[in-house]
C-alpha cells in the first residue's frame, strides 16, 4: 500500500473500489476506462486501489462511462473526491510521521475495529501521556523537549476516537512482558496500570494479558495490528510495524494467518476479569 500523502487514504481505496466496482458491472477493462480519461490502464488500476489522487473531471467522465446518471448517485461520489483530497487532522504533525505511519494513522482513523497485539510496549492507543513521553523519548533521544510534547499531543487525540459516540471498537492483547517492563519509573508504570484498570471498563474495549505461564504462543513473530472497515468494499488491513518502516498486507492470503494467530491469543489470553486480576496483582508488586 502506497505512501497517502496528505489526503485521506480509506477515502481514496473506498473510492476506488466503488469505481472499480462500477466498471466490472459495465463489463469494461482498465484499459477502456483509461483510454476514456486520455489516461493509462495502470492509471486505473492505481485509481481503483486508491493509490494515487483522484481529479474531478476524470471521475466526472468516469461516471458518464459507467451509466451513473443519477444525480445524488454522482454527488455522493464527486463528494468523495473531495473528502479525499482533503487531508486529515494529522497533516499538521506531517513534519514528525514519516509516510509509512501516516499511511497507519489514516487507517486507524476510519476503522471500526482495531484488534491489536503487542510485546514490547502498551498500545499507543491505551497509553497515558507519561509514559508516552517516555517511549516516544527512547525512539528519538536527540530532539528538543518541544517536538517530544508535539509527539505525546498527537498520540493523545488518537485517542479521543475510542471515547467517541462512533469511535471504534478496540480490542488489545498485551504480553505481560510489556506489563512487566519498567518504563520511566515506579509512578509512570503505576499510572499506566491504572489507567488501563480503566479503560477495560469501556464497553467498546476489550483487554487482555498473554500471561509467561503460557510459554510458547501463536504470535511469537512480534506486534501486529488488525484494522477491519465498516465498507464491506474495503478489506481488513493487518499492519506491522519494524524498525524504519512497516508492512500493510491487504491480501486475504496474506491476512489470514494473521487472524488465526489473534484468534488463538485471544483463547489463551486472560477474560476480562482475568485481566483486571493481572492488573491489581502487578500494582500492589510495584
Amino acid at each position: 500500500m502506497d505512501p497517502p500523502g496528505t489526503g485521506s487514504t480509506v477515502r481514496r481505496i473506498m473510492l476506488g473500489a466503488s469505481l472499480r466496482r462500477l466498471r466490472e458491472e459495465k463489463g469494461l477493462t482498465r484499459e477502456a476506462a483509461g483510454f476514456h480519461i486520455r489516461a493509462s490502464e495502470s492509471k486505473i488500476s492505481r485509481m481503483e486501489l486508491g493509490r494515487v489522487g483522484f481529479k474531478t473531471r476524470d471521475v466526472e467522465d468516469l461516471l458518464t462511462l459507467y451509466g451513473v446518471l443519477d444525480n445524488a448517485e454522482r454527488r455522493s461520489l464527486l463528494e468523495m473526491v473531495r473528502e479525499a483530497n482533503t487531508p486529515g487532522w494529522w497533516h499538521k504533525y506531517g513534519d514528525l510521521l514519516p509516510n509509512w505511519f501516516a499511511t497507519y494513522v489514516g487507517l486507524e482513523e476510519a476503522a471500526s475495529v482495531i484488534r491489536t497485539y503487542e510485546v514490547q510496549f502498551v498500545p499507543g492507543l491505551l497509553q497515558t501521556s507519561s509514559y508516552a513521553r517516555t517511549v516516544i523519548r527512547l525512539g528519538y533521544p536527540d530532539v528538543p523537549d518541544a517536538e517530544i510534547e508535539r509527539r505525546v499531543h498527537m498520540r493523545m487525540q488518537r485517542q479521543e476516537r475510542l471515547t467517541k459516540k462512533d469511535g471504534p471498537r478496540l480490542w488489545a492483547v498485551i504480553d505481560e512482558a510489556a506489563l512487566r517492563r519498567p518504563i520511566g519509573g515506579r509512578e509512570t508504570m503505576r499510572e499506566q496500570l491504572r489507567h488501563l484498570l480503566e479503560v477495560a471498563t469501556l464497553p467498546n474495549i476489550t483487554l487482555q494479558v498473554m500471561p509467561f505461564r503460557f510459554g510458547m504462543h501463536a504470535a511469537e513473530g512480534g506486534a501486529f495490528s488488525i484494522l477491519r472497515f465498516p465498507q464491506s468494499d474495503l478489506s481488513d488491513v493487518v499492519y506491522v510495524e519494524q524498525l524504519w518502516g512497516a508492512l500493510y498486507l491487504d491480501k486475504r492470503e496474506d491476512i489470514d494467518p494473521y487472524l488465526t494467530a489473534m484468534e488463538q491469543l485471544c483463547v489463551e489470553s486472560t477474560t476480562p476479569g482475568g485481566t483486571a486480576e493481572v492488573l491489581g496483582d502487578l500494582l500492589r508488586e510495584i
